[in-house]
């Protein structure tokens, strides 16, 4: 019996927490040539593979395409509605973000926005990615005549970063700031080339600078630190994993990594009855939950009731998880069948062994305390119709009938304050001994 409980329960801790454990990341790109050129996604690919980080990768990028044009592309809408995509990385048409402000706010923000709905819809656990373009090597001629900001490589540029991180701000996203590490190494290492003849395309190079950033983004990790150096030389590699650590990894609080992230909590109350224990869920921001009761059996629900087989002490856990993100709360739980039941109808017993029956008291319980479950106090009251004038001994027992606490009570004084901080928390036995009674009632202690 036990070893089928054990086997169920690795079976169930196994798939409600495949996704916080597995290594492997799920990037889908979606763009255009600058994406599609050297081939991006799968440059990506094999730098995090060589760093030991496991991706999986697909990539929808046609020439010239915009985000207004991936809207209705249904290629585009069937990748991203497969669901289950850590990352989705969007590139714009590479001028369009560069435009007068009026007309990017009619061509490109309103079809980001579609697209970060969309896969926010299909992924709920996933992220939007904003692939930062970088300015054309000498700027934009075609469109400088009549938008001079554009006619330098600097103007160019920084109209794309303006434009890519207000993009991110606008829909709750990371960036991958591609651009700002291409002008890092043009003002840096002269001697790299990230363009292609028409001053627009990256270089292998380039494409390696834009495989770097996203490696660090989406692993968090320095990218320097990875030993692959593509198809370019060790020292041009080098130096552009020596770029990308300086420009993401060491800032990427200003791309929004971890901006967005959503921590759960674990938490539980627990009341017991008899061998029953009633579990109340506190966790916060949790979309699954594992019990273990520690006795082998486990549950998924989210408010279980679990009944023990015997009496005993029992180490409970719960783990709230909530997309790649867990949390453990852990507490004890004492079970037993010789646990007393807390009704007011309850003899008392005189020193002779004569049973007082509750009519003496005024039908008023013998013996009022508060709270219980109590934690580090316990308020007592005495009926003043039990007064023989004595003093009284108030002593808590375990459930071993082991005297944990004794303490005295004045005669004439009806009410007293238990410090229970020094008690551990269980099930005892308080009783009120005088001269002519003992009463005993349970109390729960939970700090």
């Amino acid at each position: 019996m036990h070893m089928f409980r054990l086997l169920l329960f690795i079976s169930c801790l196994f798939s409600l927490t495949a996704h916080a454990q597995s290594d492997v990341k799920r990037v889908l790109f979606i763009g255009n040539s600058y994406t599609g050129s050297n081939n991006l996604p799968s440059v990506f690919q094999n730098f995090s593979n060589a760093a030991g980080d496991s991706v999986q990768v697909l990539a929808n990028t046609p020439g010239g395409y915009t985000f207004q044009g991936h809207t209705t592309n249904a290629t585009t809408l069937a990748y991203i509605n497969q669901g289950n995509w850590d990352f989705v990385a969007l590139q714009e048409q590479s001028q369009i973000p560069s435009f007068p402000i009026s007309q990017v706010q009619t061509e490109c923000f309103p079809y980001a926005e579609t697209l970060n709905d969309a896969i926010e819809a299909a992924n709920p656990c996933g992220e939007t990615v904003f692939y930062m373009t970088w300015g054309r090597e000498n700027g934009d001629a075609g469109n400088c005549p009549v938008w001079p900001p554009v006619c330098t490589y600097e103007g160019m540029d920084s109209l794309l970063f303006e434009r890519y991180m207000q993009m991110a701000e606008d829909n709750d996203a990371i960036v991958s700031p591609v651009g700002a590490v291409w002008r890092f190494i043009r003002n840096n290492f002269t001697n790299i080339d990230l363009y292609t003849n028409d001053g627009s395309h990256p270089t292998q190079e380039g494409t390696y600078a834009a495989a770097c950033a996203f490696y660090t983004v989406i692993h968090r990790k320095d990218p320097s630190q990875v030993a692959w150096d593509y198809s370019i030389s060790a020292t041009d590699a080098f130096l552009i994993r020596t770029a990308a650590k300086e420009v993401v990894f060491d800032s990427l609080e200003r791309w929004f990594v971890g901006a967005y992230d959503t921590n759960t909590v674990a938490g539980f109350d627990a009341d017991t009855t008899g061998l029953t224990a009633t579990f109340t869920n506190n966790s916060t921001n949790a979309t699954g939950y594992l019990w273990m009761f520690g006795d082998g059996d486990t549950s998924t629900q989210v408010n279980p009731v679990h009944t023990y087989d015997t009496s005993g002490t029992f180490d409970v856990t719960l783990i709230s998880y909530y997309c790649n993100l867990s949390d453990t709360s852990s507490q004890q739980v004492i079970v037993s069948t010789s646990v007393p039941q807390d009704t007011t109808d309850t003899s008392v017993t005189d020193t002779t062994g004569n049973s007082v029956g509750i009519s003496r008291l005024n039908s008023e319980s013998p013996l009022i305390f508060f709270p219980n479950p109590a934690d580090d106090f316990l308020q007592l009251k005495i009926n003043p119709s039990l007064s023989d004038g004595s003093a009284r001994q108030i002593a808590l027992h375990d459930l071993q009938g082991r005297p944990v606490l004794i303490q005295r009570m004045a005669s004439g004084t009806d009410e007293l304050t238990l410090n229970l901080s020094g008690v551990p928390q269980g099930t005892y036995i308080l009783s009120v001994r005088s001269a002519r009674y003992t009463h005993r009632k349970p109390v729960v202690i939970r700090h």
